[in-house]
């Protein structure tokens, strides 16, 4: 049996990972500034990470939702304190199209709606609704495709208003990243965000904050959207939530009730995963990553901004998007082959992604700069 091709890849085996450094079978080192998609938040086999996770494996590895698990409650104890959403309520599932596939399913039994907006270039995952909701039509199978699901351009306050003023009363909800990052780092503005914030208060929409990659601090806040000063009714996240190890979580507003059986999951919230989850949140609060994200961001942004050949670099704290005036697939694979660093692209073939670990240093982040200023000579 041959593995289904669709992943364009590069001929890299990694084997070994630590801290924002992984090897591949050969012993070639390369700096991670790409985290797989923005998955490794605390860095790359992090010592408390392992043993938590060692510690929990030797009693129990899993269980399903049949019976009751302590670590999914220290779990939503944990996150509400460092999130700052005490009273919400957590869902947890693998997946961040997951998370957003049961966030919206949960605003239509809110609203007894159906429609959905969306915007351009957005991305909330591969599953059937989730998909639906994303801005790319080589993705959506017919079986995919939903009238149901409207997309507006992104950050255009006076096409969200009308849209509201036409079919408000039909609207289950909205939802939106809050830096959208397949999208190329493109950041929701704090009035757009204040305006869906507006529009769903006034005709009883749900607002959905997409954090499965701009969340869990990659942003210098614990959630992109928290920089509006806002309160969506759902959050998702994903990716960063559990360091490498499946999760994802649905959090959900104290007004929005839950109902025997309108959720499942077999292996959402497993002892695993949440020991996972529970070792990302102890390591951002101990070693404080959410502040060093900011601090290294910022700095990263203010020296790639003095390069001639970069026409834009956009982004909040490390998730960071680096435009330049040409294809940047040739300087990515430089990158990779010549100076050995690891980064991502997205659906804008211009751009660079950085999505290093929260905790990412300035040493590798000036081996980025020198690396990166002679990879585009």
């Amino acid at each position: 049996m041959k593995l289904f091709d669709v992943y364009p890849i590069y001929d890299i085996s990694v084997v070994k990972g630590k801290g924002s450094y992984v090897w591949d079978e050969k012993g070639t080192q390369y700096l991670d500034l790409y985290g797989g998609h923005a998955v490794i938040s605390i860095g790359h086999s992090h010592p408390k990470y392992v043993q938590m996770l060692t510690e929990q494996l030797n009693k129990i590895g899993f269980y399903s939702n049949f019976v009751r698990l302590p670590l999914q409650e220290q779990l939503a104890e944990k996150l509400g304190k460092v999130s700052g959403l005490i009273d919400y309520q957590l869902f947890l599932s693998n997946s961040g199209a997951e998370a957003n596939e049961n966030a919206l399913k949960l605003a239509s039994f809110a609203t007894n709606r159906k429609k959905i907006i969306s915007f351009t270039k957005s991305f909330h995952g591969r599953t059937s609704l989730a998909v639906a909701c994303t801005d790319n039509p080589s993705i959506i199978a017919p079986v995919n495709e939903n009238e149901n699901v409207i997309f507006l351009p992104f950050n255009d306050i006076n096409s969200l208003q009308e849209t509201f003023a036409k079919i408000g009363n039909e609207v289950a909800a909205v939802i939106i990243e809050g830096i959208q990052g397949v999208g190329g780092i493109q950041i929701a503005t704090n009035e757009f965000l204040n305006e869906i914030r507006n529009q769903c208060n006034q005709f009883g929409s749900v607002f959905i904050a997409d954090s499965v990659q701009c969340g869990y601090g990659r942003s210098g806040k614990f959630f992109a959207h928290d920089f509006a000063n806002i309160r969506a009714d759902i959050y998702t996240t994903a990716k960063g939530m559990g360091n490498g190890f499946p999760i994802g979580g649905t959090l959900i507003a104290p007004h929005l009730k839950p109902k025997i059986g309108m959720l499942g999951t077999t292996f959402g919230g497993n002892h695993l995963a949440c020991t996972a989850a529970l070792a990302v949140l102890e390591v951002i609060e101990t070693e404080n990553l959410i502040e060093n994200a900011k601090k290294m961001g910022d700095y990263a942004m203010s020296e790639i901004r003095k390069f001639e050949r970069v026409k834009e670099v956009r982004g909040s704290g490390l998730m960071i998007g680096i435009e330049l005036f040409e294809p940047c697939d040739s300087v990515r694979k430089s990158l990779i082959f010549d100076y050995k660093i690891f980064t991502g692209s997205s659906s804008n073939k211009n751009t660079l992604r950085l999505l290093p670990s929260l905790a990412v240093s300035k040493l590798e982040i000036d081996i980025f700069l020198d690396s990166f200023q002679k990879s585009l000579k």
